[in-house]
């Protein structure tokens, strides 16, 4: 037996024993126990120091959140008194994250429109690849809005805490309404809109901003997008700095929220994994298992093709990491290289359907844990808000988190369920990084059948790549 999986071996029995513990005392507490539940407790600090040794030797930023959550759990349930005072700690993170949304919003929406906005690069097929993402990414967040609205995952968790800041915020807030959203998306001042943290509006600038880079000749262009991608790459790295500061705020906010509110936290967290992954089964069953039907793709062949990108998404929480991988299948698939190349980089801005479909679910999931009832129209504003703000967020590891914070500013959520939303993001992420990978495998699959390939039999595939003599009509 290797080194990695008897260390694996040992990770998933202390985190057995400690949810056995757990479920022992909470049994034992229940039923006027006193000397069971001290053993109990006993065993859960136990299985916490083994887990504790077992995340340092692993050095995974996941597998520290996920040791932060349990120790959050323990210091709420053994000293509450204690766990009240931690709050701060995610109060910390949540300024952290707040400070760089607007700044990362901007530099990618500006960085990934001014390159594909120039008229020469804006033809028939950027136009069809722009319609099919829209489209897909709509249904996304269609279905993840639906799912959630369906198991009411949210619902009954708001504590006081939340509820008086949710008084505090809906006590001040103006009635929304379709003229005075769009009103409300222009900006007047882009340095006042970062600064009070109106983040639609900022997206309207980029985009704004963006189109024009596109359209200026390159000797002009290149020096702006040159310092827009180093912006974006050093606010990626401030943001990977941040996210070190994440496991000391899934502590502190799950000590404090049990310590405050009891345990029902847990079975809504429960609740909203298990939402996430009946949406995707929905999305793919409706979204797009209809499309590949539609397009003639050879449904068989194309799932043997994905299942490695689709593994190496689910494995490391990020669809990037499946880049190589998936646009070296699909040409082997039969898609021509120029269409790889073209669709797949830009769906990675563009295309990126698990994470809509997270981030509706997600922002309903805090309305509704906060207390607050969101009308038809507020929903679809709120939409149409993520489509816009979830382009361009490149597949990186808990980069849709900064989108929700982005949301939520923008929709005036408490953002104090944000912290908590993280300790079972890394279990999210691993789905939605997946239809990600999977989505843009298909886009590219479907647009080359648009373009009228005809994907050859695998032997053929083998022996001198796609046929396109005989194209089909895309139907």
């Amino acid at each position: 037996m290797g080194t990695q999986r008897r260390v694996n071996l040992l990770f998933l029995t202390g985190t057995l024993c400690y949810i056995g513990g757990f479920a022992a005392s909470l049994y034992e507490s229940a039923h006027g126990g006193s000397f069971l539940f001290w053993l109990y407790a006993g065993v859960r600090v136990l299985a916490l120091l083994l887990l504790l040794l077992l995340t340092a030797k692993r050095r995974s930023l996941a597998a520290w959140i996920f040791w932060s959550m349990l120790a959050g759990l323990e210091i709420g349930l053994d000293a509450p008194q204690l766990a009240l005072h931690l709050r701060i700690f995610s109060d910390i993170f949540l300024r952290l994250i707040q400070m760089i949304v607007a700044p990362l919003i901007l530099g990618i929406l500006i960085t990934g429109i001014g390159k594909h906005a120039s008229s020469k690069e804006v033809g028939r097929l950027a136009l069809k690849s722009l319609v099919y993402f829209e489209a897909l990414t709509t249904l996304a967040l269609v279905i993840g809005l639906a799912a959630i609205d369906i198991s009411k995952a949210g619902i009954g968790l708001a504590g006081s805490h939340l509820a008086s800041s949710t008084a505090a915020v809906t006590s001040s807030l103006p009635q929304l309404t379709w003229d005075r959203f769009l009103l409300d998306a222009v900006p007047e001042n882009l340095a006042k809109s970062i600064a009070e943290n109106h983040v639609l509006q900022v997206v309207v600038f980029a985009i704004l901003f963006g189109i024009a880079i596109g359209q200026l000749r390159d000797n002009q262009k290149q020096p702006l997008l040159s310092f827009f991608d180093s912006f974006t790459a050093a606010i990626f790295q401030l943001t990977n700095l941040i996210m070190y500061t994440a496991p000391f705020a899934v502590c502190g906010a799950l000590a404090y929220t049990v310590a405050h509110s009891g345990f029902g936290i847990l079975l809504g967290l429960g609740k909203l994994v298990l939402t996430l992954y009946a949406a995707i089964a929905a999305f793919a069953l409706l979204g797009m298992l209809p499309v590949v039907l539609l397009a003639r793709v050879p449904l068989r062949r194309f799932l043997i093709a994905i299942s490695e990108p689709a593994a190496i998404a689910f494995a490391t929480s990020t669809s990037e990491a499946a880049l190589p991988v998936a646009m070296e299948r699909m040409e082997e698939f039969g898609v021509p290289a120029k269409i790889v190349g073209f669709v797949i980089p830009t769906g990675y801005s563009f295309n990126l359907a698990g994470s809509c479909l997270y981030l509706s679910l997600a922002a309903i999931f805090m309305a509704q844990a906060a207390g607050i009832h969101l009308s038809f129209l507020s929903q679809m504003m709120m939409l149409w808000t993520m489509l816009l703000t979830s382009k361009g967020i490149a597949g990186i590891p808990r980069a849709v988190f900064i989108v929700l914070t982005a949301t939520a500013a923008s929709f005036h959520l408490p953002i104090e369920i944000l912290p908590v939303l993280l300790g079972v993001d890394v279990l999210m992420d691993m789905g939605r990084s997946t239809v990600n990978a999977v989505g843009n495998c298909v886009a590219s699959a479907v647009i080359a059948r648009w373009e009228g390939v005809a994907f050859p039999p695998a032997q053929t595939i083998a022996a001198g790549g796609p046929d396109e003599a005989h194209p089909l009509k895309f139907r």
